[in-house]
């Protein structure tokens, strides 16, 4: 009994930072608090509620949180650490999904706005 009051005290420090936690991991995915929101479909107001109250989410809202932020319910519980991933900016590649969606013209042009921007870079590189 005594071992299992330890524990549960162990677990309970760990989610008492649950809104700092769920702040770090939104960020480290790329997310504003509004982009999170409307990738699960809750206003941006519950997503600051939960990052700097010391409630925490429905069940329901966990799942769907580790699913959206790619990471584990041990992660975003505090129960293991934070893995730092070395992916490519999760925001630049949602918008690049977004920008598949427009139509030809519209994807010609920023394509055409990236290279120009990407070109001045490396010939800045060059001239250095």
């Amino acid at each position: 009994m005594k071992g299992q009051k330890h524990m549960s005290k162990m677990v309970d420090e760990k989610l008492a930072d649950f809104g700092k936690r769920l702040a770090e991991l939104r960020k480290n995915a790329g997310y504003t608090q509004q982009e999170l929101a409307d990738e699960l479909g809750v206003s941006r107001r519950v997503i600051g509620y939960y990052e700097s109250e010391s409630q925490h989410p429905p069940a329901s809202l966990l799942v769907d949180l580790c699913q959206v932020l790619d990471i584990s319910s041990d992660e975003l519980l505090g129960l293991k650490a934070i893995k730092q991933k070395s992916l490519p900016d999760s925001r630049l590649l949602r918008r690049l999904q977004q920008i598949e969606k427009l139509g030809a013209t519209k994807k010609r042009q920023l394509i055409q706005i990236i290279d120009t921007f990407v070109e001045a870079e490396q010939l800045k590189d060059r001239q250095s």
